[in-house]
């Protein structure tokens, strides 16, 4: 019988499947004793892979990279991860994933919070806009799937090829707008213009998006100062930044976060 791992304490998973899911997004599912008890409902939030390879300036910090649970078995005690492939640009956690085999292990952190939609909310939303780009398509599918049939809305999804689209089971109310952009790494601002582009329904939205950080911080603007999005109405995140490493990255959204924070909200 697997024993509760202790508060904040890693898990050991085990690779059970590797599967392309698209040409540039790759699923790795993971079971093992570790994840026997793996919280449920946790789809859509996160874990933190822990790597054994240390930076040489800091060998004793571990290495760890961010991902969304996209799926969650607890019968077979088993997560799907799913990881968006960057070309030749793969980095520690991408490689990893690509070399990975039935049997080989990690450490895993988490799971962490879940920030969804809430179609339970009160006022409930008129609408709802679900946006990302391929990064965030794991969370972006679950949060498709706590949708009420009722719901109605769009969905906007950055791909990097025509072959990269996944099948989707939306209410009849709610659109899916692909945007298919090859140079996502560019930042030559695709997604950010075609959320622009939609017309912006009647009544009260509530808005999820996820992307590369300086893409968020320009629909952050839009959101709030073009369309009045008030700040409980909208989740927004960055899941990466171009250029940039995760931890750089994690430090950049700190002060982002903190600079936001201190400013007034709009009247």
């Amino acid at each position: 019988m697997a024993t509760s791992p202790k508060s904040n304490a890693p898990r050991l998973a085990t690779v059970r499947s590797v599967s392309h899911v698209s040409p540039n997004m790759y699923r790795i599912i993971f079971g093992g004793a570790g994840l026997a008890d793996f919280p449920v409902g946790r789809e859509g939030g996160y874990v933190k892979l822990i790597f054994p390879e240390a930076p040489r300036s800091n060998p004793d910090r571990a290495v760890m990279r961010t991902y969304s649970v996209r799926a969650h078995d607890a019968v077979r005690g088993e997560i799907s991860v799913d990881f968006a492939l960057h070309g030749d640009k793969g980095g520690l956690a991408t490689d990893w994933a690509l070399n990975a085999r039935a049997g080989d292990t990690i450490a895993l952190g988490g799971p962490g919070t879940i920030k969804m939609v809430d179609p339970a909310a009160d006022p409930a939303p008129d609408w709802y806009l679900i946006a990302g780009d391929m990064t965030a398509i794991p969370a972006l599918m679950c949060n498709i799937e706590r949708l009420p049939e009722t719901a109605k809305g769009d969905v906007v999804v950055e791909v990097n090829s025509e072959a990269d689209k996944q099948p989707m089971d939306l209410p009849a109310g709610m659109t899916v707008h692909w945007v298919v952009n090859p140079d996502a790494d560019q930042l030559n601002g695709a997604l950010v213009a075609a959320i622009k582009a939609l017309p912006w329904r009647a009544g009260q939205p509530f808005v999820w998006t996820a992307c590369e950080f300086d893409s968020m911080r320009a629909l952050r603007s839009y959101y709030r100062n073009d369309r009045g999005v008030a700040r409980d109405q909208l989740y927004l995140s960055s899941y990466w930044r171009s250029g940039r490493t995760e931890d750089q990255h994690k430090s950049d959204k700190a002060q982002d976060s903190a600079s936001d924070q201190a400013k007034p909200l709009p009247a």
